[in-house]
């Protein structure tokens, strides 16, 4: 599934979530259209699938359509993988605040994965 050669050093746990994020792009590209940007209805799938959870912690609530035209740069209502990561540095933040916020509450540092150090 990796796209790495045998010589190369393990993949760290930040390469790993990287190849996951590019292979899980490709799974919904590829569905119609061109097979390297997202169509509206491969955007939508995608977001309802893949970001179900996580996208909560958005505050604003905004509809496919919305989020189609605020991620589409350049206008041609295709979203490339520049566009889509986008959304996910977004909804990513929102999350590492809401994770923050919720300890907060708790009075105490845990996130849902431990620190290694």
């Amino acid at each position: 599934m990796s796209k790495t050669s045998q010589t190369q050093e393990p993949l760290s746990e930040l390469e790993k979530a990287m190849d996951v994020i590019i292979d899980v792009f490709h799974q919904y590209s590829r569905r119609e259209g061109d097979r390297d940007t997202l169509t509206k209805r491969e955007l939508k799938l995608l977001i309802e699938k893949q970001l179900a959870n996580y996208l909560k912690h958005v505050t604003n609530k905004a509809t496919i359509d919305v989020i189609m035209k605020d991620l589409d740069l350049n206008k041609d209502e295709q979203i490339s993988f520049g566009e889509m990561m986008l959304l996910v540095v977004r909804v990513t933040i929102a999350t590492h605040e809401h994770l923050h916020e919720v300890e907060d509450q708790q009075h105490q540092h845990k996130h849902q994965h431990q620190h290694h150090h």
